[in-house]
């Protein structure tokens, strides 16, 4: 039987015993979801987290009828909806699967469970948490400055996957720009 993902990468940072890996593998189901099913959507009040093994997850906004990508989640990266999980509020955010996408599913209860019968995983992904929202507080301070060109040129460098995974007015709606002006951006840069 295949190793569990997240049975792999805690065994990367620390030994784990038989019951702990048969309890990860028990927390975290795995699930492979078709192109277009949604995750969470608008108004609904999110109950559980992901982690992408393969695939793609697109995060969208409807403002003024019109979806806003905000992010794409591709392999080995982490979805929770943090805001809505924890005040159990209605998600105002939207994830549907850009292409067919295997992930595992983080419940927040079984999670907790989880932690308290194994205390030293909280810390583990309490780590991971503070990296991932670092990650998010560095995002948002380049999306503010950077001009749209660069942005572009940032994605192109950084994540390279999404330009030819993706349809460019998914790309240019993330990147806060008209289909438009990202054909003239990708023209202008290409040689």
């Amino acid at each position: 039987m295949e190793k569990h993902i997240l049975v792999e990468m805690l065994s990367q940072i620390t030994p784990l015993t038989e019951e702990e890996q048969l309890d990860i593998q028990n927390s975290f189901p795995i699930q492979t979801c078709d192109k277009g099913t949604y995750l969470l959507k608008e108004g609904q009040i999110a109950r559980d987290a992901y982690f992408v093994i393969t695939g793609c997850v697109r995060e969208y906004r409807l403002l003024d009828g019109e979806e806003k990508t905000t992010e794409f989640y591709t392999e080995n990266q982490s979805i929770a909806n943090f805001s809505s999980m924890l005040n159990q509020s209605p998600s105002v955010i939207n994830y549907v699967c850009a292409e067919e996408t295997t992930l595992t599913i983080l419940n927040a209860d079984l999670e907790k469970k989880l932690y308290s019968k194994h205390p030293r995983f909280e810390s583990f992904c309490r780590d991971g948490v503070e990296q991932m929202m670092g990650q998010k507080q560095q995002q948002l301070a380049e999306y503010i400055t950077l001009k749209p060109e660069q942005r572009y040129q940032k994605l192109q460098d950084e994540r390279p996957d999404l330009i030819n995974r993706v349809p460019q007015y998914h790309i240019a709606s993330y990147l806060g720009i008209k289909p438009e002006t990202l054909s003239r951006i990708r023209a202008r840069l290409t040689p």
